[in-house]
């Protein structure tokens, strides 16, 4: 049987709940370098499915793939790493295996790294807090869809931080996570238009505008907003 055969039975073995036969297949093939299997082998080991829930052994199989390239390992171990989880908590190797997996190409995954940057460079974990860098990577993730990195843009926009202070683009970008929604993008888009009004930056007239601009966004998939 083929790697790729074996893998297949530990994954439908995972799909039905059956994880003893998923970590028979899946622990000799990552032993000998398989990418998949080594990343879901830190997955299970994370979140205890079907083993002793063990975060060091899950942050070395994480390890092993994300050195071979395996962008969502890279991200698992960046989160690791942000964490203490099965490594010692050290912001800077956190920022290295996220930008490594930010800059792989546009994939959920990569959009992820991005806005965990983007957090990371706001609040200055293990880097200078930067708020320049920190809306670079907020805006990376945010064109790619990622709700969390849209209201974080937002927030920018709002306070002016890392960017001029605009009321209409903070608006505009909490209007889109909102529209896929992010809980807290509704209140904040409230806010933003309450105090635009209140400061003579908004117009009643230019608040039905932008809605109308965060809607056109979203339909050519953020190109050009």
């Amino acid at each position: 049987m083929s790697w790729s055969q074996d893998f297949q039975v530990g994954m439908d073995a995972a799909q039905r709940g059956d994880f003893a036969i998923a970590l028979r297949e899946w622990t000799p093939l990552a032993e000998q370098g398989n990418l998949s299997a080594q990343f879901n082998l830190g997955l299970m080991y994370r979140n205890g499915d079907g083993v002793q829930q063990d975060h060091e052994e899950s942050a070395k199989w994480f390890r092993r793939a994300a050195e071979q390239g395996h962008d969502n390992a890279q991200l698992n171990l960046g989160v690791s790493f942000e964490r203490g989880e099965g490594v010692p908590q050290d912001y800077a190797e956190a920022v290295k295996w996220y930008k490594l997996a930010a800059e792989q190409g546009p994939s959920s995954v990569s959009r992820l790294a991005q806005a965990n940057l983007g957090y990371i460079y706001q609040i200055g974990n293990g880097v200078p807090q930067d708020y320049r860098e920190a809306v670079r990577w907020f805006r990376l993730a945010a064109e790619q869809g990622e709700a969390d990195a849209q209201y974080n843009l937002a927030l920018r926009y709002g306070q002016g931080q890392g960017v001029p202070l605009n009321f209409e683009l903070a608006l505009m970008w909490s209007n889109i996570a909102a529209s896929q929604g992010h809980m807290k993008a509704t209140e904040l888009g409230d806010l933003i238009a309450s105090i635009g009004l209140e400061t003579n930056n908004l117009t009643p007239a230019r608040i039905i505008e932008v809605q109308r601009l965060a809607y056109e966004c979203v339909a050519k998939n953020y190109k050009g907003c």
